[in-house]
């Protein structure tokens, strides 16, 4: 299991610099997140919300941004609303090296691959990236930050999708295994389930 406290930590050799919420919304607004629907809400208010229960974590700035977009080049679970990949660097530039790179491997993560490796204990885990058919190999660090991206974005929406039985095996090994604020929002959300 993972340190709880570590959600708080930037990755090793990350220099975060927080970027005001203004900013990002400003950002989604201008491609027009705010027009597209999403799980009863609109994509902008999903982006918003995943932040919010990231920040509520106690996360690092980086996975705050990165929960605000992780799913900004679509997943293989929603494609309604897709930058192009010709965009990383701006995106990079707005939200930092590190927060893009986990949007992108949420993105980008063949699930099933993803989820293979939920209590491998690895130096480096390969995940299918579905986008350019190719692995990435993920760093510990930067597997376990995806998986809170993961399952933060999938706690915010869960409710009102009802879908509880979506990978629940693979929701509660990631949350066992991350511990701390991880563990606590899947059994508050999941106490919700009728």
């Amino acid at each position: 299991m993972s340190d709880p406290s570590i959600a708080s930590q930037p990755a090793p050799g990350i220099k975060e610099k927080p970027v005001p919420m203004k900013t990002m919304t400003d950002y989604l607004i201008r491609i027009g997140a705010d027009k597209v629907p999403h799980t009863n809400k609109t994509y902008l208010a999903h982006a918003i919300g995943t932040y919010r229960d990231m920040k509520s974590w106690e996360a690092s700035d980086a996975l705050c941004c990165a929960a605000m977009f992780h799913s900004i080049y679509g997943t293989e679970g929603f494609q309604d609303f897709t930058l192009s990949l010709d965009q990383r660097d701006e995106l990079r530039t707005l939200i930092g090296d590190y927060a893009e790179l986990l949007a992108y491997a949420n993105c980008a993560m063949d699930r099933a691959s993803f989820h293979a490796l939920d209590d491998a204990d690895l130096d480096t885990y390969p995940v299918q990236d579905r986008l350019i058919g190719d692995s990435m190999d993920l760093s510990r660090q930067e597997y376990e930050d995806l998986m809170r991206v993961h399952l933060c974005d999938f706690l915010e929406q869960v409710e009102r999708t009802a879908v509880w039985d979506y990978e629940r095996q693979s929701f509660i090994t990631i949350s066992e295994r991350l511990g701390g604020a991880a563990l606590d929002a899947y059994r508050s959300t999941f106490a919700r389930e009728p």
